[in-house]
């Protein structure tokens, strides 16, 4: 059979070339069509949440400051912090909740940012070492002890040091050395400077 023969159709039949360009004109508006409902879905989803979905844009009272800032679900206030606020003075080390190089203040209380929540903490008021200053805004008198006993080696732990010895303070102003050296073992050093900085927290301690 020729390709003559093979094109020929019964009178009254569309033709087979005809069936084909039917065939794409509908395949293509078909598409068009789910993409274009596709795209509804989309833009419906993205203008309102679905039920029990977390609000992303949130506000942090970070030393003293309310912040507006964009976190995700699973987000972590050590990254928070660091990348979207740009409080780079939180170190990140372990990224488990062991060495306290990432230590803040939680409403007073010391807590590993690396391992909480940005979404868990919204209603608190969180202090980093860029918020610590002395009474005319200079340094805290645990710094500036920090300095005097010359408490840094490396100086990567001594954000979450001072950190941890403020809070301490704040909360046992004249504490004994057994007690300092038990509020100051959640941060690790590696430099072994531990003697150093508990001098350093007796000497603040001891100031008015």
């Amino acid at each position: 059979m020729s390709d003559a023969d093979s094109n020929k159709t019964e009178p009254g039949q569309p033709s087979l070339r005809t069936t084909r360009r039917s065939f794409i004109k509908g395949v293509i508006v078909s598409g068009v069509a789910v993409s274009a409902v596709g795209y509804v879905v989309y833009e419906r989803t993205a203008r309102r949440p679905a039920a029990g979905a977390v609000e992303r844009l949130i506000t942090l009272n970070v030393n003293g400051r309310d912040r507006r800032v964009d976190v995700a679900p699973h987000e972590t206030l050590a990254y928070t912090i660091r990348n979207k606020l740009g409080l780079t003075g939180t170190k990140v080390s372990c990224d488990r909740a062991e060495c306290g190089a990432c230590t803040v203040m939680l409403d007073g209380v010391t807590s590993y940012s690396c391992s909480t929540l940005t979404q868990s903490v919204r209603n608190r008021k969180i202090v980093t070492i860029e918020g610590i200053a002395g009474p005319t805004g200079g340094l805290h008198k645990v710094q500036q002890a920090m300095i005097d006993e010359l408490g840094p080696q490396c100086g990567f732990c001594t954000s979450g040091q001072v950190v941890s010895a403020v809070a301490l303070l704040n909360r046992n102003p004249k504490p004994t050395q057994d007690e300092a050296r038990r509020g100051m073992s959640g941060n690790l050093c590696k430099c072994g400077a531990y003697d150093h900085y508990l001098k350093a927290v007796m000497r603040a301690s001891q100031e008015a």
